[in-house]
């Protein structure tokens, strides 16, 4: 089985623009994974054409199943125009009742079972530049940290837990140790896959699991750090052909590896 995992930056290009959903699709039909992780996906916002992203993604990827974890209602912004979402699950066949934001998991394979775990958010604050709405002129904004959450797929005998951590790493890590404790109830080998925002071997050792994959990921253009990951947790998995590319999309390398019973 091959998984992967990748920021997709609400669909942003390396160049800049928002991709629509055919660009979407095209950006991850050269990716053979049988699942595959997503973070920072839209529905029905504004900013990405409306695009219900995960559906698009999906579609490109020819994922016949996928569950899109809600974490925003609005669009995440400095001025706090959006409101915890729940998170909200929804599948292929539940509409986006957009705007929404949030993650991904999209399967090629039969799911027997999904789940989802609130992760909740932090009371940090990140320093972004933006236009001031009343002047035009580009100032600095402290961006509030948005709500997190997992979303895990039973397959058969291997569960894909998909998640994105918060940007500020005490939080990140309390919420990777909550991980810790709901993985440790799951059935089979896990694995963890997703923009953990945690650097090198931090995760595995706070996870007691071992790295598929040791590439750096980001920036996407000349990656200094590996904060995107996939985590084998528990014995009876082995990686092998791990690879960082660059996709049309978003400013972090997309992971992949095959998974082998060890």
């Amino acid at each position: 089985m091959r998984l992967g995992t990748v920021n997709t930056a609400s669909g942003r290009s390396p160049g800049g623009p928002v991709l629509d959903a055919a660009g979407l699709e095209k950006a991850v039909a050269g990716l053979d994974v049988d699942v595959l992780a997503v973070q920072e996906v839209d529905a029905g916002q504004p900013r990405s054409h409306g695009v219900d992203q995960a559906a698009a993604l999906a579609a490109g990827l020819g994922a016949a199943d996928w569950r899109g974890a809600a974490t925003v209602a609005g669009t995440p912004d400095p001025f706090r125009s959006w409101s915890p979402a729940g998170p909200l699950l929804r599948g292929p066949h539940t509409p986006a009742d957009g705007p929404l934001y949030g993650i991904a998991l999209l399967s090629r394979l039969p799911v027997l079972e999904w789940s989802v775990l609130d992760l909740g958010a932090g009371r940090a604050r990140l320093p972004v530049q933006g236009p001031d709405p009343r002047t035009g002129r580009v100032r600095w904004w402290w961006f509030p940290d948005e709500p997190r959450a997992a979303v895990a797929a039973r397959l058969g005998s291997l569960t894909v837990v998909a998640t994105h951590l918060s940007f500020a790493p005490p939080t990140a890590v309390r919420q990777l140790l909550r991980l810790r404790r709901w993985i440790a109830g799951m059935p089979g080998p896990v694995v963890l896959a997703g923009d953990l925002n945690l650097p090198g071997a931090l995760p595995g050792r706070l996870l007691r699991a071992t790295p598929l994959v040791r590439e750096p990921s980001f920036p996407a253009s000349g990656p200094r750090v590996q904060l995107d990951h996939l985590l084998a947790v528990g014995n009876g998995l082995r990686g092998r052909d791990a690879e960082a590319s660059t996709l049309p999309v978003g400013d972090h390398r997309a992971l992949t590896v095959t998974v082998t019973p060890a």
